[in-house]
């Protein structure tokens, strides 16, 4: 396994300010990711301000931005030693301490609106509490453990009861568990693996540490008590557990006022095993009440950890990637319906496709096999924006080890409905190689006089198009004293239709949505640089001519 730290790229525009949207140093919070990694949450925590605070940020984890959205709803107070739960797109706070006294609240955080939610609950709930920990098992929240306060003193009191909030009625019950539960306790971790309720380690009434690992049943509600073997974890309090299907990693803690760690273990439930790991790259230093998630499948095998307080009592804010090599049980598909398993390929096809576009506009490159994969066999390059030009811009690349220079055209397209029209291209001459631009070039065919009646019929419509393939095909070298032939001449009538400039799309942040086109992103307007990606696919067996075919705005090299 190894970590790497997270360099953040600027803050996104938008919320409620760049500045303000870093969580910076902090305690006691949570983070818990949705959209299947795509965005980690933090709420809550103690250490800014040196203070609880009730804020959200959200970290996009593709493009490695801050974000602090505007929140609707009625706010819960700020608070840290609470509890987060991620049920679907939604998250579940209970409890945790505003500082003076311990909480027992509920609220809900649905993410697709960015809107708190007080809900109307019913039933027997917890008591106030902080230090506790949850996890969910379908439609059911499970809350264990924690710490509060009596209702005849001020004397803490430590818990070991389970209650169970039902998410879509808000009921709560008191559970009636059978076996053997574990002690009351806090500063423990619970997590959930199929039906099974995990709870590892924490500190009890008499300030004892533990490392017990307990397994409720959540069909039964029957406790009992996991015999584990290997390098056993020592016992620790104020660490945080991220589970990957079965095997749950834990991170950091204490045992007392002087001893932190900064190890990392695993166990795995099935077998009881425990084993230390030994990481590659720096790591985390030595800290309690940090908080992580798991960020699969957008990033296979990946988790983050964020935060957390050091030796001398002081909130960090700092953060990791622990990329593990763990890949999910697949037998877990095999339960699921085809429709589902479907699905599921295609939400985990489209998140890759956005991290895949963020990294080609931030590296300026993209040499991944997923690439190559996405592109069906095309290769992309990049090029150089030199000059801006009044209907267009110069442009330079390398391709095959080649220098290329070239003029980038822009022709307003005829219908914003026209997605992928060919239209024929001038003769032009590359530095050092001869091109030769071609499109579908036969002017007797019906999409050529379907084009031509459009240009006549629309000329007002705006087009936005960042879509473009060039595709390499065998055509004769230009020559100054040949004739153009009569299909690229048709099309140059029809370039002179249209001497329009069309509006090139500007915004580099919003994924393609096609994985097997490529893209021209223009960064600005007036910038010097620009990257831009465009597909290439030789013929089968067929020595490489340099000559090329457009679709879509006219481009020579």
């Amino acid at each position: 396994m190894r970590w790497e730290k997270v360099h953040l790229y600027q803050q996104e525009a938008g919320g409620i300010g760049g500045a303000c949207s870093w969580p910076g140093k902090r305690w006691g919070h949570t983070c818990n990711s949705i959209k299947g990694g795509r965005f980690l949450y933090v709420f809550g925590g103690y250490g800014k301000d040196n203070c609880q605070t009730n804020q959200v940020h959200v970290f996009d984890t593709a493009k490695q931005t801050w974000s602090q959205p505007v929140m609707e709803g009625t706010l819960p107070r700020a608070r840290d030693s609470h509890s987060c739960t991620t049920v679907g797109d939604n998250l579940f706070v209970f409890g945790g301490t505003d500082g003076t006294e311990p909480l027992k609240d509920l609220h809900i955080l649905e993410t697709c609106t960015n809107t708190w939610i007080c809900p109307s609950v019913r039933g027997e709930g917890p008591e106030a509490r902080e230090g506790h920990s949850a996890a969910v098992v379908g439609k059911r929240l499970f809350i264990f453990g924690g710490c509060g306060k009596s209702s005849y003193n001020n004397d803490e009191i430590y818990y070991n009861d389970l209650y169970i909030l039902n998410t879509e009625t808000f009921v709560w019950k008191r559970a009636q568990t059978s076996g053997n539960p574990p002690s009351a306790r806090d500063g423990h971790t619970c997590s959930s693996w199929k039906n099974k309720i995990i709870v590892i380690g924490g500190e009890d009434a008499r300030d004892y540490y533990l490392s017990d690992v307990h397994i409720l049943d959540a069909d039964t509600l029957a406790w009992k008590q996991l015999t584990t073997s290997g390098q056993i974890l020592p016992p620790r309090a104020g660490h945080s557990t991220v589970a990957f299907g079965k095997n749950l990693l834990v991170l950091g803690g204490f045992c007392d006022a002087q001893n932190l760690y900064d190890d990392l273990y695993m166990l795995d439930v099935e077998t009881g095993l425990w084993t230390r790991v030994i990481t590659m790259g720096d790591g985390p230093s030595a800290r309690f009440s940090v908080s992580g998630d798991c960020l699969d499948p957008l990033k296979s095998g990946t988790l983050m950890f964020i935060g957390g307080c050091n030796k001398t009592l002081e909130a960090l804010d700092d953060m990791y990637f622990l990329y593990t090599g763990l890949v999910r049980d697949e037998r877990a598909l095999e339960k699921l319906s085809l429709r589902k398993q479907l699905k599921l390929k295609c939400q985990q096809q489209n998140l890759s496709n956005l991290v895949h576009d963020k990294a080609l506009l931030q590296n300026g490159r993209d040499s991944s096999p997923s690439n190559q994969d996405l592109h069906q066999g095309k290769k992309t390059f990049h090029a150089e924006l030199t000059e801006r030009l009044p209907h267009g811009y110069t442009i330079k690349t390398v391709i095959d080890g080649k220098p290329l220079r070239g003029v980038l055209f822009s022709v307003k397209p005829s219908s914003v409905h026209v997605a992928n029209y060919n239209l024929c291209r001038k003769r032009t001459s590359v530095e050092g190689v001869d091109t030769v631009l071609n499109g579908d070039c036969n002017s007797k065919s019906k999409s050529s006089r379907n084009v031509l009646q459009d240009c006549g019929d629309q000329k007002q419509h705006d087009v936005h198009e960042k879509d473009y393939s060039l595709h390499e095909m065998r055509a004769p070298a230009p020559s100054s004293g040949n004739p153009a032939p009569s299909g690229v001449s048709t099309c140059e009538n029809l370039a002179k239709q249209e001497p329009a400039v069309a509006h090139l799309n500007l915004n580099d942040d919003k994924a393609s949505d096609a994985p097997n086109s490529g893209s021209v992103v223009l960064k600005g307007i007036g910038s010097t640089m620009t990257d831009f990606s465009i597909a290439l696919s030789p013929k089968k067996d067929e020595v490489r001519p340099n000559t090329l075919e457009l679709n879509n705005p006219e481009i020579s090299l």
